[in-house]
């Protein structure tokens, strides 16, 4: 393989020889300086027919370095297939072919189409009779749409596999061979791969020649605007860690990963139980179900998003606050994929890491293989939570902003109601209203955080003394050593139902449901 040539740096897009059509509808969609992946590989496209291996992370700009070029080389006056992207699953084959679909936006002609499992593939074959230039699949479907001869490659300019290393891990190697092995050998092929896994460097030796390689810099490791914080308590209580960092961030907008569909399930349905604005996106849904869910997601109507890493795949969302890592991932570079989804667009993020005391070394190798720094924190306890709902109240109270002419017919009641109380009476009832209710809800909660072993071993001296008084603690008094298990439900303040002490949080939009 070719090691990559040094070349000027591109200011901006038109530095690029991309065509006039498409540079105005990038110019719409807020995009001013190429990414350091797009400054390498739309050169590469523009100016080369060679093949191409490009190393980059989720979130570094992928989809315009190899989806601008590949509009720019398009004949429109050709409506067979000039170009296959093949991706690993039907979510990121959607966002994909929404993002070419906006690039393309002027250009009068081209026909992208999208071609994925879980929809109906007789909607997918009339779209690709009317002619599609450029095919985004999965390898599944796609293979099928050829088998069928309903989709030609035969004659197809360029081959591009975005995230191989993820399409080989989910078992596609058998597929992309078979659809491979159906293109003309003179095409160009791209890959784009997070990792360069053995697998990877397979389908390379088979099917590239001539490769040019170009590695780019993990965004989100060198980004200060991502915060990584790990916790350390007992398995039994990664739940409650979800729970206390929910309620200690009223606005949290974020991913809780789980390695399994099953575990995915459990989750989220204990947080959509426990009344949180939750929802859970994994396998077992159909696609009108996880649409529905990313939908609803985007749109910021749930606030926490339970996922597997495959499901989370093509859910694009630039003002995630957290990413939380319910386990740490078999594989390191997954937990790059996932921290990477926070800190974005130049806004702050925090990627927190659910461990027990044995899987501090874990920590240690994710930190100098990929140059990041972990900070040990305490989960939170009942007063901090307590403290922070009540200030975060404070504040939307003092900013809130007041509508006269609404409020006013019943402020005759609330004076004559309220009379009897000065203002310093006023205002403890007020602020009693609401924290007494959270203060009942974690009055016996126990301290969770754990000073556990690494390989049988304490790792400080009198580790062990330390693990037992910390269980053993409470923040609030009281005998019940489960206590509480977290705050975070929007109860009835009127005393109905089980959950009358729990504190209330905002209430899901009519309509929502959990699938």
């Amino acid at each position: 393989m070719k090691p990559p040539k040094e070349s000027k740096t591109s200011n901006t897009f038109s530095d690029l020889n991309i065509g006039k059509e498409i540079l105005k509808a990038i110019d719409e969609l807020g995009f001013k300086t190429p990414t350091p992946i797009q400054e390498k590989v739309i050169p590469v496209l523009m100016n080369s027919g060679g093949d191409l291996i490009a190393t980059a992370q989720t979130g570094t700009g992928k989809t315009a370095a190899f989806g601008l070029p590949t509009l720019s080389l398009t004949n429109i006056n050709n409506s067979k297939t000039q170009t296959l992207i093949l991706c690993p699953t039907r979510e990121l084959c959607i966002q994909i072919s929404k993002d070419l679909k906006n690039y393309a936006k002027y250009m009068k002609g081209i026909n992208v189409v999208a071609v994925y499992g879980g929809a109906k593939i007789d909607t997918q074959m009339r779209e690709l009779r009317k002619g599609s230039q450029i095919v985004v699949g999965t390898p599944g479907r796609t293979k099928d749409l050829i088998k069928r001869r309903k989709l030609s490659i035969e004659h197809v300019d360029r081959v591009i596999l975005d995230e191989a290393d993820e399409m080989l891990s989910m078992g596609f190697k058998e597929d992309l061979e078979s659809i491979l092995s159906n293109t003309p050998k003179g095409k160009q092929t791209l890959l784009f791969s997070a990792t360069m896994t053995k697998k990877v460097k397979e389908v390379t030796k088979h099917y590239m020649s001539n490769t040019k390689e170009i590695s780019v810099a993990r965004m989100n490791i060198a980004a200060e605007n991502v915060k990584h914080v790990n916790y350390i308590v007992q398995a039994r209580d990664r739940y409650e860690v979800i729970k206390r960092v929910s309620d200690m961030n009223p606005d949290i907008y974020g991913i809780v990963f789980c390695r399994t569909r099953r575990e995915t399930k459990e989750v989220a349905n204990k947080l959509m139980g426990d009344n949180y604005n939750a929802d859970t996106l994994h396998g077992d849904l159909s696609q009108a179900q996880r649409d529905d869910v990313m939908s609803r997601f985007r749109k910021r109507q749930i606030q926490i998003l339970v996922a597997t890493d495959v499901a989370a795949r093509g859910l694009d969302v630039n003002d995630l606050t957290h990413i939380i890592n319910f386990n740490l991932p078999d594989d390191y570079e997954t937990y790059i994929h996932r921290s990477g989804r926070t800190g974005r667009a130049g806004k702050t993020g925090i990627s927190i890491a659910i461990i027990h005391g044995r899987e501090t070394r874990k920590l240690k190798e994710i930190e100098r293989k990929h140059g990041i720094s972990f900070k040990k924190e305490l989960v939170p306890n009942g007063v901090d939570i307590c403290k922070n709902r009540l200030y975060s109240l404070i504040d939307k109270i003092e900013k809130v902003k007041v509508d006269e002419k609404q409020i006013e017919p019943f402020l005759p009641y609330i004076y004559e109601k309220l009379d009897w109380l000065d203002r310093e009476k006023l205002i403890k009832h007020f602020v009693s209203a609401e924290f007494n209710r959270y203060l009942s809800y974690y009055k016996n909660s126990s301290d969770i955080n754990f000073d556990g072993y690494s390989d049988g071993k304490s790792d400080s001296k009198g580790g062990n003394r330390n693990r037992n008084r910390t269980r053993g603690k409470r923040r609030f008094g009281g005998n019940n050593r489960g206590g509480s298990s977290g705050g975070g439900n929007r109860g009835s303040s009127s005393g109905g139902g089980r959950n009358e002490n729990r504190p209330r949080r905002r209430k899901k939009p009519k309509g929502t449901s959990s699938n």
